[in-house]
């Protein structure tokens, strides 16, 4: 099918993400928040580091590991400073990292993710201002590989309640194709 307009976002999270883990001071899986600190730790020429996640009840701390017993040489002296000077943007990188959560085993927080989205200049857009028409393809990259609800996120993009897109999914206004990189909605 020819579409009048393609119009192409990618979507970015805000923050870095929160995880979901057992708290030994609360008792109950609570949500641990990014510290934006790092913590390095050396053993001869061997070296850890962790970046600082904290329970946001209690503020019990969850170190996440980035490297373990690695040779000093092995991490680049720039990279290393970074750790060193609590890097923030560095932290928001490992933050936003959904590999990394996986090699540590901890379950990243899919309810309160918040994000933005940027069009292919990488300049942020107010997706209220932008005026959708019938032949429009609206397509969205998802690099982080964000878990959203498609009825969430195109009621995001269209600036509609949740039950309108079930609504128009349902009369065939709106079809959506999905996977775990990309979203195409298209409006008829």
């Amino acid at each position: 099918m020819s579409y009048l307009r393609k119009i192409e976002y990618k979507i970015v999270p805000d923050k870095s993400f929160s995880v979901i883990h057992n708290c030994p001071g609360c008792k109950v899986k609570t949500r641990y928040i990014n510290t934006n600190h790092f913590r390095v730790n050396a053993n001869g020429n061997k070296l850890d580091v962790w970046l600082i996640y904290q329970c946001e009840k209690c503020k019990h701390t969850l170190n996440l590991s980035i490297f373990e017993r690695q040779s000093a040489g092995k991490i680049p002296q720039e990279l290393y400073q970074k750790f060193l000077s609590n890097d923030e943007e560095l932290a928001n990188e490992y933050g936003r990292d959904f590999t990394f959560f996986v090699k540590n085993q901890v379950e990243v927080d899919n309810n309160n993710i918040i994000c933005s989205f940027e069009d292919m200049k990488g300049m942020l857009v107010e997706l209220k201002e932008m005026n959708y028409k019938t032949g429009d393809l609206i397509s969205i990259s998802n690099p982080y590989g964000l878990k959203l609800r498609e009825e969430k996120l195109v009621a995001m993009v269209l600036g509609i309640s949740r039950s309108m897109v079930k609504k128009l999914i349902g009369s065939g206004k709106v079809f959506i194709r999905q996977d775990i990189e990309k979203f195409d909605i298209e409006i008829f």
